[in-house]
């Protein structure tokens, strides 16, 4: 390790961090790319995608980690519907409903906290 000095960490992490979920990404783009975007296989991708998010998502909001843990439920559940309705109502933009969501909790968040 001394060939490398102060660099070997990252090389660790290059290698075996970032490398081999690169060689999945790449081989998941070529897939999608010959099965078209209509095909069964990727509507069933999007779907788990999707669920696993809004297992997430859901995961962070009632077991809220960190500072997070701080605001009230009530306020999380609340900033989180603004969020939908925020990007239902703005063109479907994942930015206002993400940036509306933010400002919900963080303003609830300073108003309720106790």
């Amino acid at each position: 390790m001394s060939v490398l000095g102060d660099l070997w960490p990252y090389v660790v992490l290059v290698l075996v961090g970032f490398l081999p979920n690169e060689i999945w990404r790449w081989l998941g783009v070529v897939a999608a790319h010959r099965a078209g975007e209509q095909s069964e296989f990727l509507t069933w991708a999007r779907a788990v995608a999707t669920a696993v998010l809004a297992g997430v998502v859901a995961k962070i909001i009632f077991f809220a980690p960190g500072a997070l843990a701080s605001v009230p439920l009530a306020v999380r559940l609340a900033a989180t519907v603004v969020a939908v309705i925020a990007y239902l109502l703005i063109r479907r933009s994942i930015f206002a409903g993400v940036l509306c969501g933010s400002i919900a909790l963080v303003l609830g968040g300073l108003v309720l906290a106790p």
